[in-house]
């Protein structure tokens, strides 16, 4: 069974992919946008209840 650090460092990283997917999309097809802001806000609420601070990695200003 996988230990904390790797469940935030797993989370870390797809917020951080997500991110790299959504910001050039968002013009160019905003249907997909929105299901990618889905799990975005879903990650954001993980990593935040696990106590990560997202100020600095948290590039989506909505």
């Amino acid at each position: 069974m996988p230990g904390a650090a790797d469940i935030i460092k797993d989370y870390v990283t797809e917020f951080s992919r997500i991110q790299d997917w959504m910001i050039p999309i968002k013009e160019v097809a905003p249907e997909t946008y929105a299901s990618m802001y889905k799990r975005y806000l879903e990650l954001k609420v993980t990593l935040s209840s696990l106590g990560v601070n997202l100020s600095q990695i948290d590039r989506i200003q909505e």
